[in-house]
């Protein structure tokens, strides 16, 4: 499928159907599988052939899927999670360590931030938040001798700051560190990353990639560029033996495109299990055939609302990367000229109770914490998914206590937008 454009890989990437098999990718709903000889066993648990034991670590309907979001994204090995904090979290730790630190965006989504900063740091994995917009010699001074990685979002959930990849890849590089991306928001219809210099993608497949709201997962998508052999002494895990796993050194037996996710595979999902189910890896699979088509509209709705919303009084500010004059427009137009998602954030006048008011008088936009759905949804972060953060947290976040995130679904874009004044002159 290399030669084929992403709108065709959306709907036929990842699987092959042979002479006389299903057409639609298949639900293998099966915990294990049989085989004819302990040697033909053996020889999956060594690495030394391809196939499936149990599902706890791979599955053939997950394999198709991710096979599907490795040729979106460019790379050359993926995996899906059962969510998108399962993917963050695998992708980081699978480099990290106990003494490990990390070099971190702070606008990130705020449960990707409590993992960060309060569970990893439990496993005595430190980290270093920068301001996105820092300067190179700012992200610099953030690196240690122990220093790991480097992790951003391509689009910061919910506060829309965008990524400058190629900045943040240039100051991974010359560290020796991969930079990982959670490209969630523009998915790899309107952003790939791999192109500007990052090494891991992930995603909350729950998200755009579904669109539906009917399955939590999430994905990992390795670029098979970073050269782990050259920093071996940074990534013990991959360039020294495993004792877990037969003394195996997976940056010699698999290479640059595969050692990431095959160690991802082979001993974290061992270990803690978060795979996604077969069934909802096929659910996600019916979302991904349709994510070209619906990315257009998403983000044709985010934009007619972000400029009628631009244009009312109650509205202290709109954060829309789409809306020229928005801080962040020119790297929009840079790393996603197609538009990024149709998230749109804006913080009203009369702080947290305008907000409330503002969301009980809406119609068709529900309430709920999710986003990038078919259906338009809001809420208030700071008293929902970024709760758990304190005031200061939030005005560093750039999450003040009036924002709304609204996620402009597939409705018409007129009928949104009357949605949105009928709650506004309710104020």
């Amino acid at each position: 499928m290399d030669n084929y454009r992403i709108n065709t890989k959306c709907v036929q990437g990842g699987y092959r159907p042979g002479n006389g098999e299903p057409r639609e990718i298949p639900i293998i709903q099966s915990t294990t599988f049989k085989y004819d000889t302990s040697e033909d066993m053996g020889r999956l648990f060594d690495l030394e052939a391809s196939g499936y034991f149990y599902t706890r670590l791979q599955n053939p309907t997950n394999d198709y899927v991710a096979a599907k979001i490795a040729e979106l994204e460019g790379g050359t090995a993926a995996m899906l999670t059962s969510s998108g904090q399962a993917a963050n979290f695998f992708a980081i730790f699978n480099i990290c360590e106990a003494g490990s630190h990390l070099v971190a965006s702070t606008c990130i989504y705020g449960g990707t931030f409590n993992l960060i900063a309060v569970t990893m740091a439990k496993m005595g994995i430190e980290v270093t938040f920068v301001d996105p917009d820092a300067s190179e010699e700012e992200l610099d001074a953030a690196f240690r001798e122990n220093t790991k990685a480097m992790f951003g979002e391509t689009i910061a959930n919910p506060s829309l700051e965008v990524l400058d990849i190629e900045k943040y890849a240039r100051v991974a590089y010359r560290h020796g560190v991969p930079l990982i991306v959670d490209n969630t928001f523009p998915t790899p219809v309107n952003c790939r990353p791999f192109e500007w210099g990052a090494d891991i993608v992930t995603h909350s497949t729950t998200k755009y990639m579904d669109g539906h709201g009917v399955a939590v997962g999430g994905a990992i998508v390795d670029s098979g560029r970073f050269d782990w052999m050259a920093h071996k002494e940074k990534f013990p895990g991959l360039c020294f033996p495993d004792e877990s796993y037969h003394g195996i050194v997976y940056a010699e037996k698999f290479g640059m495109e595969g050692a990431f996710i095959t160690k991802c595979t082979s001993q974290l999902m061992r270990d803690f299990g978060s795979i996604q189910s077969p069934q909802n890896a096929f659910y996600l699979n019916l979302g991904l055939e349709s994510l070209h088509v619906r990315m257009e509209r998403h983000v044709l709705n985010g934009q007619a609302a972000a400029e009628f919303l631009q244009s009312r009084p109650e509205v202290e500010y709109v954060r829309y990367p789409g809306l020229p004059g928005d801080k962040y427009y020119e790297l929009q137009q840079k790393y996603m000229p197609k538009g990024g998602c149709g998230v749109v954030s804006f913080c009203l006048k009369g702080g947290r109770p305008a907000a409330e008011t503002f969301m009980k008088n809406l119609k068709l936009a529900a309430i709920e914490t999710h986003v990038a759905d078919a259906r338009t949804c809001c809420l208030n972060p700071a008293t929902s998914t970024h709760r758990q953060l304190t005031e200061e947290q939030l005005e560093a976040a750039g999450i003040p206590a009036g924002l709304v995130r609204l996620s402009c679904g597939l409705e018409d874009k007129d009928d949104l937008i009357a949605d949105l004044e009928g709650a506004l002159n309710a104020l």
